[in-house]
């Protein structure tokens, strides 16, 4: 194998499919990224059997030419030194050869490394995906989606299930649900296509924020297909693949409150800041918990009290406060996660008590929420 290749292209694609790289692996060849060459361009392939990446680098795009191939091939590098190496070429262009002997030449100006290679008919193969039912999201929706969810996924390993994101797609809709029992965040997108199929999926949220770090900002769609195990994500040039988590997602549908006793709606900016003034303090105690009230003239005070460093007091002017007066108390850190997800100016709160989970969403959007399960205060 022989070719010639602009290192800024390359660069690119490795960073791409090293996301899916990883040292800790039973399968000594996935710290390697293979590397195949042939007349169309070079492809990129990393995995860690759970995500598997494939970039593809065209011989030409838009008339430059990014790709010289001498003589095709393929070969499997180790990721952690060819990437390294790549980031420090001196200069745009890069030859890549592989001998015989798996020995691989990696020449750019007046610098020569040679590493050695694996068989790369050894690397295991990709999952292959029966495209039938391909359903598109444009890429900035799609990086909200993510966004706006995958932060409430739990992190502990003891129901595996909540460390995915759950995807339903229904009557031409898709909803992203997470939760990590303590807090839950809900996005639904309209899909353009008809007849997408129905879906009820659990996509692990470490693949989906992989996923978000590498697509660009473009209204550009990316196809998406649902397999029994598997689910594909293909943008332009990159295919990602992700494994499904086993077993059934919980059924959200009952927590989410549909009446409340309390409705406050808030500026979300003002809000987030007071809550993360309220926090300072917070911050040490056990649990970073934040205090809530309404008070006369429709207005809301929100408070904290650590005991060994002190309390702060603030008070916010609220657009309209509806219902019964309410103390409730919550964790900072998740309140101010679930502001900084939601998209408007103002946000409306809805409460059904205090000691019952509630629901922030933005004033006049049905398509996100968050709810937030209220912290005991004794």
């Amino acid at each position: 194998m022989r070719f010639i290749i602009q290192r800024d292209s390359l660069l690119q694609s490795v960073q791409d499919v090293m996301k899916a790289v990883t040292s800790r692996t039973t399968i000594p060849i996935l710290t390697g990224i293979k590397i195949v060459a042939n007349e169309e361009g070079v492809t990129l392939t990393g995995s860690d059997s759970d995500i598997s990446i494939e970039s593809f680098i065209p011989k030409e795009e838009a008339g430059d030419e990014i790709v010289e191939i001498k003589q095709p091939g393929s070969i499997v590098l180790q990721a952690r030194f060819f990437s390294e190496i790549v980031k420090k070429l001196p200069t745009d262009t890069v030859e890549i050869e592989v001998h015989n002997n798996l020995q691989t030449v990696i020449r750019s100006g007046k610098s020569e490394f040679n590493l050695n290679g694996l068989d790369a008919e050894e690397y295991p193969h990709l999952p292959q995906i029966s495209e039938e039912h391909v359903f598109k999201i444009p890429t900035d929706l799609l990086k909200g989606l993510i966004r706006q969810t995958v932060f409430s996924v739990s992190t502990s390993e003891t129901r595996p299930i909540l460390t995915g994101v759950n995807w339903k797609v229904e009557n031409n809709e898709l909803i992203c649900i997470a939760t990590d029992s303590h807090r839950l965040a809900l996005r639904k997108a309209k899909l353009e296509a008809e007849n997408t199929g129905n879906y009820n999926v659990v996509i692990p949220g470490k693949s989906l924020t992989e996923l978000s770090k590498i697509l660009d900002d473009s209204s550009e769609s990316v196809d998406i297909v649902i397999t029994e195990n598997q689910v594909l994500f293909k943008a332009k040039h990159l295919l990602f693949f992700s494994r499904l988590l086993e077993g059934n997602y919980p059924d959200t549908g009952r927590l989410i409150p549909t009446e409340s006793k309390t409705d406050v709606v808030v500026n979300t900016k003002e809000f987030l800041h007071a809550i993360d003034r309220a926090s300072l303090l917070a911050r040490e105690g056990r649990n970073n918990v934040v205090k809530f009230s309404t008070i006369e003239g429709g207005a809301i005070e929100v408070s904290s009290n650590t005991p060994e460093i002190g309390t702060v007091v603030e008070e916010i002017q609220s657009q309209s406060i509806d219902g019964e007066d309410l103390k409730i108390s919550f964790s900072a850190k998740y309140m101010m996660d679930a502001l900084k997800a939601l998209e408007g100016t103002e946000i409306q709160i809805s409460f059904t008590g205090a000691m019952r989970p509630f629901v922030i969403r933005p004033l006049h959007d049905d398509s996100i929420l968050q709810l937030i399960l209220p912290v005991r205060t004794y």
